[in-house]
């Protein structure tokens, strides 16, 4: 391993999880001295070991590995003296999808209590729009003391699981700080490990800038999943049509799919909704179609179930093929496909259904088979996350296929354009 050069700046990062941890590990590596907190023990005693399980984020493993060596990373349960500290812990909803950010302000005071004069706090969490001047506001009762002399930046991440480390260096990041000083010392930091463009904003602007990002997609996602129902009640090929609308110069239609999940599509547009209703009439719209699709997939399911029952004169064997929220991930938050697999144990005889999640080794509730196996049991094959591993299976003609996620449109647009 290369040798790490340093750099004369401390780094407390506060939350641990998926996207805590990967900065923190890209931070050590660029020669920063970094401290870690997190209030979860398993989290700690992970992190404490000499290697990281196998992780599917690329290179991951590598850099926990060299920040142990040299020493530049420590973790423990409450955040320590930095430089510069970094809020990256979950900010989950309330009941009627209202954005709980009590997590960001237990952070807030937990660093209150170690900060010194200087010290820049920069908030990562997706956040409602004014979330960074209540923590300034939180942190200046808090520390009278040090009124004045404290910056404090929004600055969120853009990245996608499964090649978060890559995109947490090379994307674009729009940073907001309370006032010009604060973005100035933000983008001075940022700098130091990220080669995408800094774009300097407010801080309001820049967490509804995140927000608007993934609202944006949510739109754009629930176009085209909208326009495959119609398309099923109409009795045209939904890849058909929009591999022929997106020859138009200014079209691009999305692949459909069984909903929407993840951590940031499926929930960042409440962030919205919640504070906007009177205007975010679409964005709350396409909230409504993308979890209606989820429905309507899992009722396709067991339409087929019923006339095949009917025909046969039996109940058919169901292999439901993805659990995880996008391809090629093991990540299951807030998975349309993992909500589908639920209502299907949940309805259907479990000796009928056989689910397979080539990304997980197990899961707590469903006993998992591999793909080869569910395909040559099943009578009905229905595909919800569209894993490389899906689309090259060779599968009998005989098997009645829902491919709700485009698993086969590209073979299917060779025999049907």
């Amino acid at each position: 391993m290369e040798k790490t050069k340093k750099i004369n700046t401390s780094v407390c990062v506060t939350g641990l999880g998926y996207i805590g941890l990967p900065t923190a590990l890209l931070l050590a590596s660029k020669g920063f001295s970094v401290s870690g907190a997190d209030l979860n023990p398993d989290v700690l005693e992970r992190l404490s070991k000499p290697k990281l399980p196998k992780q599917k984020e690329k290179g991951l493993e590598e850099l926990f590995e060299r920040a142990k060596k040299h020493g530049n990373l420590s973790v423990s349960s409450t955040p320590t003296e930095a430089d510069i500290h970094i809020i990256t812990v979950p900010t989950p909803f309330k009941e009627g999808f209202l954005p709980d950010i009590s997590y960001v302000e237990k952070a807030a005071e937990n660093i209150a209590k170690v900060l010194k004069k200087g010290n820049l706090i920069i908030n990562e969490s997706t956040s409602p729009v004014g979330t960074t001047k209540k923590i300034a506001k939180l942190i200046k009762n808090l520390r009278p003391d040090l009124d004045g002399t404290l910056f404090f930046a929004y600055c969120p991440e853009r990245v996608i699981p499964g090649n978060i480390l890559y995109e947490l260096e090379n994307n674009d990041r729009a940073i907001g700080g309370i006032d010009e000083a604060s973005s100035q010392k933000a983008v001075a930091f940022y700098k130091h490990f990220v080669k995408g463009e800094l774009h300097i904003a407010d801080a309001d602007t820049a967490e509804l800038c995140k927000l608007a990002e993934n609202a944006y997609r949510d739109v754009s996602i629930a176009f085209a999943n909208e326009l495959s129902m119609i398309c099923d009640k109409a009795g045209i090929n939904t890849e058909k049509l929009i591999y022929l609308a997106n020859k138009h110069p200014r079209v691009k239609i999305l692949k459909p799919g069984t909903g929407v999940g993840g951590h940031c599509v499926a929930t960042d547009p409440y962030f919205i909704i919640s504070a906007f209703k009177e205007e975010a009439k679409l964005i709350a719209k396409a909230r409504q179609v993308n979890n209606q699709k989820t429905d309507w997939c899992t009722e396709k399911i067991f339409s087929e179930i019923n006339d095949f029952a009917k025909r046969e004169g039996r109940k058919p064997i169901v292999a439901l093929m993805g659990l995880s929220f996008k391809p090629d991930v093991d990540d299951l938050r807030d998975s349309p496909a993992l909500k589908i697999a639920e209502r299907l144990a949940e309805n259907y005889d479990k000796d009928l259904l056989f689910i397979s999640e080539p990304n997980l080794k197990e899961h707590k509730r469903f006993m998992l088979s591999d793909c080869e196996t569910a395909c040559s049991k099943a009578d009905i094959i229905a595909f919800s996350v569209a894993h490389q591993e899906f689309k090259n299976l060779d599968i009998e003609q005989n098997k009645i296929i829902l491919d709700f996620c485009g698993v086969f449109s590209d073979r299917n647009l060779e025999n049907k354009l």
